[in-house]
């Protein structure tokens, strides 16, 4: 019980870390956020977004077009073609007279006269203001300073006159406020109303509603219309621009009012039921007369007439106090201020959890357009919210967090939060600066590699080997000093690097430590994980000068030596000596270069002899490094270099012809030879080559060796990099006659389950299973199992390294077909070789 409540405790000292560091990243994105709201909230008081809300506004309301007429309404319009027939501008007060005449014999509830009349033109002056003096008749009147004012006609009662109501945005002149009503004078006691406001109100008069004006909002019966405020919407109005009662204009269409012109009206040609209790409004829409103001729609509809302007404010009025039409809501500040943090946040989540640049893109462009289609759906519902704020705050703070992303991802890496490669050179570089006049001590480098990582990574899923690598972080940070700089440097590998004054005994035993804490299973999704741990070690001297890159280089290769090793799962590499091994391999490379061009390879052939006849049926071909400057050198020295330098490619083409020339000539030299394979070793370069069927085809050729004479030896691990295109290959070379064979087998990858889709002819027993056959019964169980294995399979069996009679004897008992091994003959120059195959000797 107490170890499980230790256990618990343990990984509850864990979860709190992890999530602190975690919080730590959380907390520093809030901050950022907010800051960027803060500053775009300064920025829209300022009014520098306006206009870009506007624009988005305008957007909405092309898009929002209901295409209605309001069936209270009627517009005369006098257009361009009744000013010339009445060839007069203005219009004779007789002929207005006469207009107005006309509509009041079919009962209009209210006639707007949206003219500006302050002057006489007579003829008819007396009539025409005769007939504005109506009851039923609303003038207009614009307000303003001395000249810039218009008054209403002579005679006309104050209660049937309104000021002209546009409203004109200073930013971008376009109209989209309609200002009702204003109260001025000492102590405010008198009123003025709009043009738009008195026809509203003459046309409810039959229905005794309530009109009150209070400090926010305007009152008829129980609709309610309050006041525009300079914040409201997208706005950042000036007080001055606030003056009155005013309310955002409702497009709902471009044409909201039935139209007729002049010279119908004057001709009798409307149906009295388009007047009758209808509010007719009279107005200009001839351009040349420029009686028209910009509106938010777009086109050709760009421009609207002013009696058109006027007749949107009255159809808005009497749809809000008589059909119960919404009216234009806004967000409080603090709302508004809360929704634009709300986008900089998720714009901080976005760029912060996504990893890939295009997922950000993608998901970044999918919540601007639900940012757009959340404005829109309110819009149509009557709500104007803020877009381009929270828009911009979104678009920053994402920039923002990805830009900070690319910074610390130059420097750390994002799953652990630990200092990477860069960083950890950066610091060893500053490690070595501060410790440069100090003759004591050393500088190590620690280099970890989880082991078993691929193998949780493939089975639990990439999910789990993330977890994986955050625990082992977080494990090396509880168990590590804090002046030691840790970091991530490979997928699955990590450093440590620090100061001390004793060369191996306090390293190997930070090692020891690390190795025994990292036996401790992790716990990942209900999962107990094993892994260990592989550490290399690198040392070197204060006083000796060093590069950071090459002693991380060192402890880096020491590591991989470690878990090559399997046993001690450390190993500890001088700087130094690393650096002398690394000149060596250098060297070896460059006269490796040397010697293909130079030719200085050559190949021996070691005999395979028949077991049940004691005759040579084959040779293997094997090359040898005879250097004019080192001497012999053992292929175990030159052929992985070669292999991971990719020489083996143009070393294995001349082993290849060269091989295969020389059985031609033994083939024609000697009758006995017809039927000898010369077998030759593909290396894994030479295996993945695309052009390798036609290389092949190519060398027998130009040899004039018979494909059945050649066969190609495979090892286990080649094969098992990619089975199915190998199963390809191999057919295709089988369909050329040639021989497979597979080399060493049981020592590489488990090819069990594959073996027998392999087309292959011949199985390799390895000479360590061959030399334990006297160590036993069990190795000789092995070695005949593995006979019985490859009859089945329809293969022959050479079995390597023979070395004694009783082998021999032993593998005949076995019924294996060939050996191979000291016993018979060691590597022979093609000189011996010959020899050999004229002697016919039979062992």
């Amino acid at each position: 019980m107490k170890s499980i409540i230790n256990r618990m405790a343990m990984q509850y000292l864990s979860f709190k870390k992890l999530k602190s560091f975690l919080d730590t990243y959380s907390f520093s994105l809030l901050l950022l956020s907010i800051f960027i709201t803060t500053i775009v909230l300064g920025i829209r008081r300022l009014g520098s977004l306006q206009v870009l809300e506007l624009l988005a506004y305008d957007w909405m309301v092309n898009l929002h077009n209901q295409n209605e007429i309001d069936p209270r309404l009627l517009v005369v319009e006098i257009t361009e073609k009744d000013i010339e027939q009445q060839n007069s501008w203005p219009i004779t007060d007789e002929t207005i007279a006469q207009l107005l005449k006309n509509l009041q014999q079919h009962e209009p509830k209210v006639i707007g006269f949206d003219l500006y009349r302050e002057v006489a033109y007579p003829p008819g002056t007396a009539t025409l203001r005769q007939q504005l003096q109506k009851d039923n008749v609303i003038v207009i009147e614009l307000l303003g300073n001395g000249e810039n004012s218009v008054s209403a006609p002579p005679g006309v009662s104050r209660e049937q006159i309104g000021f002209n109501d546009i409203v004109i945005d200073v930013s971008d002149d376009v109209l989209r406020r309609n200002l009702m009503y204003v109260k001025f004078g000492e102590g405010e006691n008198q009123e003025l109303y709009s043009f738009a406001l008195r026809l509203s109100l003459k046309y409810l008069a039959d229905r005794h509603l309530r009109f009150e004006a209070s400090n926010n909002s305007l009152q008829i019966g129980k609709a309610i219309l309050p006041d525009l405020k300079a914040n409201s919407g997208g706005y950042q109005l000036e007080p001055s621009e606030t003056a009155g009662k005013q309310i955002l204009i409702n497009y709902r269409s471009p044409d909201i009012a039935k139209r007729v012109t002049l010279t119908e009206v004057l001709a009798g040609k409307v149906s009295p039921s388009l007047i009758k209790d209808k509010i007719v409004l009279i107005g200009t829409s001839a351009p040349s007369i420029k009686d028209i103001v910009p509106t938010p729609y777009q086109g050709s509809q760009t421009f609207m007439p002013g009696v058109i302007a006027h007749s949107q404010m009255v159809s808005q009025i009497l749809s809000v106090v008589l059909d119960d039409a919404p009216q234009f809501w806004f967000w409080s500040e603090w709302i508004e201020g809360l929704w634009i943090w709300g986008w900089s946040l998720l714009g901080a989540a976005i760029a912060w959890k996504l990893r890939h640049p295009l997922s950000i893109f993608i998901v970044g462009i999918i919540s601007i357009g639900g940012l757009w289609g959340i404005c829109w759906v309110t819009f149509s519902m009557t709500g104007w919210i803020p877009l381009i704020p929270p828009a911009l705050t979104f678009a920053v703070t994402t920039a923002s967090v990805l830009g900070y992303k690319v910074l610390y991802t130059l420097f750390y890496d994002s799953l652990t939060g630990l200092p990477n490669r860069s960083l950890f050179t950066k610091q060893l570089k500053e490690l070595k600066q501060v410790n440069l006049f100090k003759s004591q001590g050393w500088i190590a480098i620690l280099c970890l590699d989880l082991d078993r990582f691929k193998l949780i990574n493939d089975g639990l899923g990439y999910q789990a080997g993330d977890r994986l690598l955050i625990a082992a972080a977080q494990r090396l940070r509880e168990h590590l000093d804090t002046k030691m700089i840790l970091a991530r440097v490979g997928a699955d590998e990590f450093a440590i690097a620090f100061k001390t004054n004793e060369d191996t005994a306090e390293v190997i035993a930070i090692a020891n430590k690390l190795e025994q804490k990292f036996t401790i299973p992790f716990k990942l999704s209900e999962h107990n994980i094993f892994t260990s741990i592989s550490i290399g070690l690198a040392l070197n001297r204060l006083n000796e000068d060093f590069q950071p890159k090459e002693l991380l280089r060192a402890s880096h290769t020491a590591m991989y030596k470690a878990k090559a090793s399997g046993k001690n799962r450390h190993q500890v590499f001088f700087a130094t000596k690393m650096h002398e091994q690394a000149l060596k391999r250098l060297q070896l490379e460059a006269d490796l270069n040397e010697a293909i061009l130079n030719q200085e390879f050559e190949l021996y052939y070691q005999p395979i002899i028949s077991l049940t006849t004691g005759m040579i049926s084959g040779f293997e071909a094997l090359v040898r490094w005879q250097s004019p400057t080192r001497g012999f050198i053992s292929p175990g020295a030159f052929i992985p270099v070669a292999e991971e330098t990719g020489l083996i490619v143009p070393m294995g083409e001349w082993i290849l012809e060269t091989a295969c020339r020389q059985m031609q000539q033994w083939r024609q030299k000697f009758a006995h030879a017809e039927s000898v394979m010369m077998s030759v070793n593909l290396s894994s370069r030479q295996f993945a080559q695309s052009n390798l069927i036609e290389q092949i085809q190519q060398t027998l050729a130009i040899t004039e060796l018979e494909p059945a004479n050649l066969k190609l030896e495979i090892t286990e691990s080649m094969v098992m990099d990619d089975v199915e295109n190998t199963i390809v290959l191999l057919n295709q070379l089988k369909e050329l006659n040639i021989k497979i064979s597979m080399d060493d087998f049981g020592t590489g990858f488990s090819s069990f389950s594959y073996l027998h889709r392999f087309p292959t002819d011949t199985l390799k027993v390895d000479r360590s299973f061959v030399s334990n056959m006297s160590q036993g019964n069990k190795n000789l169980e092995i070695v005949n199992t593995i006979v019985i294995l490859a009859h089945k399979l329809g293969m022959d069996v050479i079995a390597e390294g023979i070395e004694t009679e009783l082998e021999k004897e032993i593998l005949q008992s076995f019924n294996c077909e060939y050996g191979q091994g000291y016993f018979f003959a060691k590597p022979l120059t093609k000189e011996d070789a010959t020899e050999l195959l004229d002697s016919n000797t039979r062992w």
